[in-house]
């Protein structure tokens, strides 16, 4: 599985490059605040909403500390799609969140 720390996500956003970050949290976690533009897609509900991902695109997974986010990128993985786990997840965000 690949992983990235928080710092070089933050990097990417800062270099204006494309990012896809999926929230695997909760509805309460995400009510204190996500990355900005995070998609929430509550781990439970991955493998029923598996339509709003695409094959095509890469995904970087996103949970309180990463233990949630690298379960969802596993079960993405096995099915062919190009996920990155966010190492430490919320946890080590120093960056701006959105509410």
């Amino acid at each position: 599985m690949k992983e990235i720390t928080t710092q070089e996500l933050a990097e990417k956003f800062k270099n204006n490059e494309n990012v896809n970050v999926v929230d695997v949290r909760e509805d309460d976690e995400v009510a204190k605040g996500k990355i900005p533009g995070a998609k929430h897609i509550p781990l439970g509900e991955v493998p029923q909403r598996l339509n709003e991902f695409d094959k095509n695109e890469h995904y970087y997974m996103v949970c309180r500390s990463g233990g949630r986010s690298g379960r969802a990128s596993e079960y993405l993985e096995e099915r062919g799609y190009d996920v990155t786990n966010v190492d430490g997840g919320m946890l080590a965000w120093d960056e701006d969140v959105e509410k």
